[in-house]
């Protein structure tokens, strides 16, 4: 048969590649940043953009979505066109795919440390880029489907399977997570509340590890860890349950971040069983991988490459080890909110996504410039620092973590808390928190070494835009099976139809687990004491999601005796959180739970709080937010978040809506108030206005700044369900 002439698109993995690069020392420098605002929490002091509750999800989604993201767009963009010997459907569609992704990180590093953020691990980011990423997203899949659909190699190797399992799973987490109501531009209030947010969050939250930064690098994997190591791959029928059975189990596995919550106990016990049975189909995976290196070692040994993608997929393995052993509730109430998931987390970050990205990247490179590596020596030296670094970084968390866990639930014998004060652990894991800092430091030295590896084999090298190749032409056979034919490779050359079942096979899960929290009411039983916010409460807790608070405080007390001693009161309900928009549990406590923290103290400790952390609670490593005692409160947008509540379920009245303002004014001059009875706090203040007057400056009164806001909102926490005496309201209707 006649062979046809055709070209690879280099230049679209070329600008990946280069993407994933720059991104990736970025997203890196941000975290390593923050590793030391641990030791030093005003360093960057007064200014609020490089706050840390604002770059922690700059450093999670610069990471997550620019540095893994385009390392997947880079790989699949490059194995697609020849695994199908086919170029790429369109040239403006990549295009549109690169610069699209280039734009949202950007919007993303702007937008999240001026804090519009809509406060959702993972998908912080505010509803106008939500859409941008939907519209890019869909660009690079029907690019890929149109290059399936015009192939000229018949089968579809399984790297191709998790592709499209990528593309559709991603594409559902991502919509129906992000689903929100706008107040403006760019700001946004989940259309999910409560206890219903935070399923919908996590099944998105875990399915975001699961589908973007795990079932796209298998399928790299796939084809990366075969090509360079030239062998096939061990099993094509472990490939096969690999698959199936991965995308089957890990969509239910989402409630097990919410153990001992308020979540209803059979949706936990569902996360917990799929969470242990995806151990099977991970280390399947990863078996798979390594065995497929049998005979290959002497290269391993040599090839600074294949290093890098063994321990990536060792990381793996243990990642999904470990993953399925935290989803047990004993290990769970020992490890969640503690520094062991930190560690759990950058094991496969550093070691599943960053090696096996290191080793891509080290293998392309030459490949599309026509070269050899600048140095094997210093990409071998990458290797042991970076592999040094993750060992440095890694083992202290779990240190801290299990310091952590123990110090919080140790009692005396007569029944009171061995450390009653939270501070006591931070101060005890201070020095992991260094040795976290110096593990970060040697990764992120090494990327620099590849960084300079890179530069010098680009330029030694003459890149080929466009590669030449040439394949027989795809004949048409027949729709049905043929004799002997196995079903399943019968569906690898019907790639419509495998694409329907890898997505009924991922929304059978969300569907059960989901859709019984949304529509069945008695899941969340309602609380009668329970009110909605007041205006200046609901304008401070959207201070409180825009400085990030949520990353460091959780707002979840379980229903363990050390917890109900520690937080001042009863266990969380699910009722208590019904008119939250979105739910503010979070995920750490680098300080303590606030659920209760309402009338704990009083308005002027609060407020010496924010101005010095230290000075109210030594040995603290919360930054200063000065800046939300000097701001005036925006409250032009207050009943436009009001009306956009009532759409969404909370019950504000014509009638309170219309007196907002006045609402507002009452409540802040009350508090203002109570700071007066601090003789300090008078004493500054008046002297501050009386400069003011002096010197022709416009004054805001102190009822009118943020930080009012904000004390309102803490004081409000956990005070619904108490009554004189701090009794617990128990009457409930269903």
């Amino acid at each position: 048969m006649e062979l046809q002439q055709f070209y690879y698109d280099n230049k679209i993995v070329k600008k990946f590649i280069y993407a994933t690069l720059l991104w990736g020392v970025v997203g890196m420098s941000v975290g390593l940043l923050l590793a030391f605002m641990f030791m030093f929490p005003n360093m960057t002091d007064g200014i609020s953009w490089l706050s840390f509750g604002r770059l922690r999800p700059l450093h999670t989604n610069a990471v997550i979505f620019a540095f893994v993201g385009n390392a997947i767009f880079a790989g699949v963009y490059y194995s697609l066109q020849r695994l199908l010997k086919a170029r790429m459907f369109s040239d403006w569609l990549s295009n549109i795919n690169f610069w699209g992704w280039q734009f949202i990180i950007v919007a993303a590093a702007i937008t999240l440390p001026l804090g519009y953020t809509s406060s959702k691990e993972y998908a912080e980011l505010e509803w106008p880029i939500d859409i941008a990423i939907a519209v890019v997203w869909v660009a690079f899949g029907i690019n890929m489907i149109g290059t399936i659909l015009r192939r000229r190699q018949r089968h579809l190797y399984v790297a191709i399977w998790f592709y499209l399992a990528t593309f559709v799973t991603v594409a559902v987490l991502h919509i129906f997570n992000s689903l929100a109501l706008p107040v403006d531009g760019l700001k946004s209030y989940s259309v999910y509340a409560g206890v219903q947010d935070a399923l919908v969050q996590w099944w998105y939250g875990h399915n975001a590890v699961a589908f973007f930064l795990t079932t796209p690098f298998l399928g790299l994997m796939y084809y990366y860890v075969p090509k360079i190591a030239n062998r096939p791959v061990y099993s094509y029928r472990l490939s096969i349950v690999h698959f199936w059975s991965l995308i089957f189990i890990y969509i239910w596995a989402g409630p097990h971040h919410l153990l001992y919550t308020s979540l209803p106990a059979w949706a936990q016990s569902l996360g917990v069983a799929f969470s242990i049975m995806l151990l099977a189909p991970s280390w399947g995976g990863m078996i798979n991988g390594l065995l497929t290196l049998r005979g290959a070692w002497d290269k391993v040994r040599t090839d600074p490459t294949l290093k890098f993608m063994v321990v990536a997929i060792t990381g793996y393995g243990m990642a999904t080890f470990e993953g399925p052993m935290l989803s047990l509730k004993n290990v769970n109430a020992i490890a969640h909110f503690t520094d062991w998931i930190i560690a759990h987390v950058h094991v496969g970050a550093l070691a599943w996504n960053g090696f096996l990205t290191f080793g891509m990247i080290y293998w392309l490179i030459p490949k599309i410039f026509k070269t050899k590596l600048f140095s094997v020596g210093l990409a071998n030296f990458h290797f042991w620092i970076g592999t040094l670094g993750i060992i440095i970084y890694t083992l202290p968390m779990y240190v801290a973590g299990f310091v952590q866990a123990s110090m919080w639930k140790q009692f005396n014998p007569d029944g009171t808390l061995v450390y009653g004060n939270f501070m006591e652990t931070v101060v005890e894991i201070m020095p992991m928190y260094w040795m976290r800092a110096i593990g970060g430091s040697l990764y992120i030295l090494g990327v620099f070494i590849m960084l300079y590896n890179i530069v010098k084999t680009v330029r030694q090298g003459t890149p080929v835009a466009d590669e030449l190749a040439e394949a027989i032409a795809l004949e048409r056979v027949t729709k049905k099976r043929v004799a002997g034919e196995a079903y399943h490779t019968w569906l690898e050359r019907r790639p419509v139809q495998l694409t329907i079942l890898a997505t009924v096979a991922i929304l059978i899960g969300g569907i059960v687990q989901i859709v019984p929290t949304l529509v069945v009411k008695s899941n969340i039983p309602t609380i009668t004491s329970v009110e909605p916010y007041t205006p200046l409460e609901l304008e401070g807790r959207d201070l409180y999601i825009r400085e990030g608070c949520v990353g460091c405080h959780s707002q979840m007390v379980r229903p363990f005796r050390s917890e109900t001693e520690r937080y001042n009161g009863e266990y969380a309900k699910a009722g208590e959180f019904v008119y939250d928009h979105p739910f503010l549990w979070g995920s750490k406590r680098t300080g303590p739970d606030l659920l209760r923290v309402g009338g704990k103290y009083s308005d002027s400790w609060h407020f010496n709080h924010f101005y010095d952390p230290q000075s109210t609670s030594p040995g603290s490593i919360m930054p200063s937010y000065k800046w939300l005692i000097n701001n005036e409160l925006d409250k032009s947008k207050t009943e436009r978040k009001m009306e956009v509540m009532v759409n969404l379920g909370v019950p504000y009245t014509e009638e309170q809506i219309a007196r907002a303002q006045e609402w507002m004014l009452e409540q802040g001059t009350q508090i203002e108030e109570n700071l007066y009875s601090d003789p300090e706090f008078a004493r500054v203040y008046e002297a501050e206005k009386q400069y003011a007057q002096e010197n022709g400056i416009e004054f805001t009164e102190m009822k009118n700044r943020e930080v009012v806001a904000v004390i309102a909102y803490l004081q409000r926490l956990g005070t619904d369900i108490k009554v004189s005496g701090g009794e617990e309201v128990t009457n409930t209707e269903n």
